[in-house]
């Protein structure tokens, strides 16, 4: 059985923590922007790991982009993704077992700008690095 642990910096394990805590209530909105939770398992250790990340909506889908804050690598979430594309998200208080997949092509380019108006330091971020940020889609399983 895998174990479920947080992997991220200082006040990210905070911010997963009150969410968890609170059900939701506190942590959703962060610095004025809606977040969810995601759980994805090591690529290479098999843990549950569980990252907060600022999301958009697409009719019942939800958006978010790998920015990493623009490092030269993509976040280990991502990666993680990558590997195993069922993971586990929360939104608020509601919890369920989703499928992700990155965005391409057109689709990409729309999502791009629907999140850079939720959060505008992503555009930073692309010119930060010479990776393709990816935008990721969330739909439940």
């Amino acid at each position: 059985m895998a174990t479920k642990e947080t992997f991220a910096p200082g006040w990210q394990q905070r911010h997963v923590k009150r969410y968890l805590d609170s059900n939701g209530e506190d942590g959703h909105i962060w610095e004025g922007v809606p977040t969810l939770l995601v759980t994805t398992t090591g690529s290479r250790s098999g843990k549950q790991r569980t990252t907060p990340l600022i999301y958009g909506r697409d009719g019942d889908r939800y958006i978010i982009v790998a920015s990493y804050g623009g490092a030269p690598n993509h976040p280990a979430w991502y990666v993680n993704m990558q590997a195993n594309p069922n993971i586990e998200a929360q939104v608020g208080a509601d919890r369920f077992n989703a499928r992700v997949r990155t965005a391409s092509g057109e689709e990409k380019t729309r999502l791009w700008k629907l999140m850079t108006a939720i959060w505008p330091a992503y555009d930073k971020y692309q010119l930060k690095t010479t990776r393709e940020i990816p935008v990721v889609i969330v739909e439940r399983a």
